[in-house]
């Protein structure tokens, strides 16, 4: 494996947050490989910043990603503005929930 990744963590938490909205802290930091703390950390960044939204179901959160908010990097801002749904299509798939990974049954 190569010592270093084309995404940061922040992107990655991203990524794992729109393919499953329902997903635990406990499974982005694994599937991350950050620590529970850190995961927990990067969604409430992303959430300060308006990036994904939180909402309490039962006892789990559901996030929400707000697709329509641009890019935050300096080659974005040099051409046409980018949003964070087109790096979602790339990554994820036409919907951004499309992986290889499936996803989980939850029960709530």
């Amino acid at each position: 494996m190569p010592r270093y990744q084309f995404l940061t963590n922040h992107a990655q938490v991203l990524l794992c947050v729109a393919h499953d909205p329902g997903i635990r802290l406990r499974d982005i930091a694994e599937i991350v490989g950050v620590t529970e703390r850190s995961a927990h950390r990067i969604v409430s960044q992303l959430a300060e910043d308006g990036y994904v939204a939180r909402e309490r179901v039962g006892r789990r959160n559901v996030y929400k990603v707000k697709s329509e908010l641009p890019l935050r990097h300096s080659l974005t801002q040099q051409t046409e503005e980018r949003r964070i749904g087109d790096l979602l299509e790339v990554l994820l798939g036409k919907d951004g929930r499309e992986s290889a990974r499936p996803q989980r049954q939850r029960t709530i």
